[in-house]
């Protein structure tokens, strides 16, 4: 008699490879719009766009919010390694996701594509491409990209299907 009690693994599907389109498009516009930047801006120069935000090329050496920028340059392979690692993890989670679950793909599929934006210029430019400029009079929030955007995203969304919509999912299993 089989154990009813064991969950049954989860299995590839191949309609998950749609989620990893959305990690490409995220890849394709953050590399597209940092190209633009470091075409069209000058390096440190503000551009205005509107009130409240710049056009600012800056190149970061270290990690979210120039962390470690300045650690000697070990940090750059601290950073790719870990980038890869993460998204080898987040592939191969994305590839098992049961169907009917829609949140926490789209947030695996947005970080791993900012993850593996960022991880393009790491290994290509040796350092992260950042542009967009967020300022209140004389407060600035560090420059950031569509890479970094697309992780916050991904994240908030991870953290609301984590606080809200896992419960249900579980309760949902339990009436199974």
């Amino acid at each position: 008699m089989p154990n009813s009690h064991v969950k049954p693994k989860t299995k590839f599907h191949v309609s998950n490879m749609l989620w990893l389109g959305l990690s490409v498009l995220a890849i394709v516009i953050d590399q597209w719009t940092k190209s633009i930047a470091s075409q069209h801006l000058n390096y440190a120069d503000p551009q205005h766009v509107v009130p409240l935000l710049n056009w600012t090329l800056l190149h970061n050496y270290g990690a979210a919010f120039s962390f470690l920028s300045d650690a000697g340059g070990w940090q750059r392979y601290i950073f790719t390694g870990l980038a890869g690692l993460v998204s080898v993890v987040f592939v191969y989670w994305l590839m098992r996701m049961p169907k009917g679950i829609y949140i926490l793909p789209a947030a695996i599929a947005l970080i791993l594509g900012g993850a593996i934006g960022n991880l393009i210029d790491r290994v290509t430019l040796g350092y992260v491409v950042d542009f967009i400029h967020v300022y209140y009079e004389s407060y600035n929030f560090p420059a950031f990209n569509i890479a970094d955007s697309a992780i916050t995203l991904g994240t908030i969304l991870l953290l609301v299907d984590t606080f809200f919509l896992e419960k249900k999912r579980q309760a949902g299993h339990k009436n199974d």
